[in-house]
């Protein structure tokens, strides 16, 4: 068994300590190092600032045995990552030849000013392994010195990302003789504290594989993980629990290593090959947006409306003004008709309707984060009534009510009760 590496993952950049940019280098070469059994044990943001990278450089030498650069590589002025990596291991640096004639062709066939500093991004710290860059200039690097391990990558994700998965993992995969295998097993209808209660003395006695609950922004997941001498191996000891997880929380799995309900949905619609169309209000096209999204929507979805006036409701949909003004917009009266029209409207075979308020003002009748979702096929009907609660945002409303809508069609598609609680109308607090 080899030992095991710590890792920190020192990233720099001004702009992410400014917040301008975020910093999905770090959260992209954690991800991947666990895949080759890596420990990622800290991570570290400095900005562009010399005596400030020299001091967090010395803190990485004294705690980690692999340090893992992102950003610094370019040829601007406040890109110091090599020089000030190469000086805190003793090192110089010299131009690498073949980096330079890449960067040399570049420059004769580019229509962009190309300035004699980018050259320097062929300097790299003696008896290093070059990583080539193959979605930019900049090259990276990698060598070992005083007992350690150094990686230095770009900052740019696309390049960060491009060169960890080609040059990067190659180098360090040495480092371990085990793999991390993990899945993620999606969840909607329960929050991630319900989750973690139904499973915590089980997760509190399991060592590997393990299992941990996680919230998203409207839904939730369980990562199962393991680590073994083998992707077999660790898909074998994955197997159980996942099918362990499906039987305690039933019909509220969506899927696993889906992105989101909408993905899910997605999937049955390519195999029972059905349509559907949706008729928005609070939403504001959410569930059309999100939906067309991915690629080949337009093979399932009909077209959607956005009729977000009580007048828009009336002269797009057809939906009886008296109606309206008996019942009010927000109602699951209106939003079963918003379902029933559109469907009609477009021919699907499905109608998808929301209605609600997402805030920051009520109705006078209904407090803010009540919301409406129904959907229709033919000869039934279904509402269900949302409560979200007065603390949440806009964003969370609108992004509850599309998943709800999602995860209605997801169980009709599937022949699961379309709503957890009653066949007809139901109603659900999120607070």
């Amino acid at each position: 068994m080899k030992k095991s590496y710590d890792t920190e993952i020192l990233s720099v950049g001004t702009e992410l300590l400014l917040g301008h940019v975020t910093n999905t280098d770090a959260r992209d070469v954690s991800e991947m190092l666990s895949r080759i059994g890596v420990n990622v044990r800290y991570h570290t943001v400095v900005g562009d600032n010399p005596q400030r990278l020299r001091d967090c450089v010395e803190i990485a030498k004294r705690r980690a045995d692999v340090i893992i650069t992102t950003g610094g590589l370019g040829p601007t002025c406040d890109d110091l990552t090599k020089k000030i990596l190469a000086e805190s291991f003793g090192l110089k640096l010299v131009r690498n030849e073949k980096e330079y004639e890449k960067l040399y062709h570049f420059s004769r066939t580019t229509t962009r000013h190309f300035a004699e500093s980018n050259f320097a991004q062929a300097d790299l710290p003696e008896g290093c392994t070059v990583f080539s860059n193959s979605c930019g200039t900049a090259p990276g690097c990698a060598f070992e010195a005083e007992g350690k391990i150094v990686v230095m990558l770009p900052g740019p994700p696309k390049e960060c990302r491009a060169m960890f998965r080609e040059s990067a993992i190659p180098y360090l995969r040495r480092l371990s003789d085990e793999q991390i295998v993990s899945h993620a097993v999606h969840i909607f209808g329960m929050g991630e504290s319900e989750v973690d209660e139904i499973f915590r003395e089980e997760m509190d006695r399991m060592t590997n594989p393990s299992m941990a609950p996680y919230a998203k922004e409207a839904d939730c997941l369980v990562q199962v993980t393991a680590k073994a001498h083998s992707e077999a191996e660790g898909e074998a000891m994955l197997e159980p629990l996942i099918a362990h997880v499906r039987e305690r929380l039933g019909d509220l799995v969506y899927g696993v290593d889906v992105e989101s309900v909408e993905e899910a949905v997605f999937r049955l619609l390519q195999e029972k090959a059905h349509t559907f169309a949706a008729a928005e209000s609070c939403t504001g096209g959410e569930i059309a947006k999100r939906f067309t999204d991915i690629p080949g929507a337009s093979a399932f979805f009909l077209g959607g409306a956005v009729t977000y006036t009580n007048e828009a409701k009336a002269r797009i949909l057809g939906i009886d003004p008296a109606l309206i003004e008996a019942k009010g917009a927000v109602s699951h009266e209106v939003a079963g008709e918003m379902a029933e029209r559109v469907r009609a409207l477009t021919g699907a075979d499905v109608g998808l309707g929301v209605t609600g308020l997402a805030g920051p003002g009520g109705d006078g009748v209904h407090e803010v984060g009540t919301v409406f979702v129904s959907m229709a096929v033919e000869g039934k009907t279904w509402v269900r009534e949302l409560h979200m609660g007065l603390r949440r945002d806009r964003s969370f409303i609108r992004r509850m009510a599309g998943n709800v809508a999602f995860d209605m069609l997801r169980r009709w598609l599937s022949g699961l009760p379309v709503t957890p609680q009653l066949e007809k109308f139901s109603i659900q607090k999120f607070d």
